[in-house]
């Protein structure tokens, strides 16, 4: 049987991820980000494990993350015989993800406060 280091989470990390999910991200999501942001690639198993996701939950997440142009994936043969592994890694820097996170937020504010204004108008 082969040994394997599995890669897991800080504090510091659990906290980002906490406090992704706090603004609003899906909790799978931002663990995935936080597991890609502190390493430079990942197969979908090793993010599986360190992030504590089961299958579905990574796949998911894999979904989200590139339909937002934040992650790329690359085939490499397999260790084994079979079909070959995908490789994950972040294609834009984690500050950038962060601030689209941050301008998208700040529109939602500003809508939501654009509505309390209207509703005023009616009072």
């Amino acid at each position: 049987m082969k040994e394997q280091a599995v890669l897991v989470f800080t504090k510091k990390e659990e906290e980002f991820v906490s406090l992704l999910v706090r603004i609003g991200m899906r909790k799978n999501v931002a663990k995935m980000l936080v597991f890609l942001a502190n390493t430079k690639e990942a197969t979908s198993r090793q993010i599986e494990r360190g992030a504590d996701m089961r299958q579905p939950e990574a796949c998911m997440a894999i979904k989200y993350l590139s339909g937002q142009g934040w992650i790329k994936s690359r085939e490499a043969p397999s260790e084994k015989q079979g079909r070959p592994e995908k490789h994950y890694s972040l294609a834009v820097p984690p500050r950038q993800i962060i601030s689209h996170i941050e301008k998208v937020k700040k529109n939602e504010l500003s809508s939501e406060l654009s509505r309390v204004r209207k509703v005023r108008e009616y009072i």
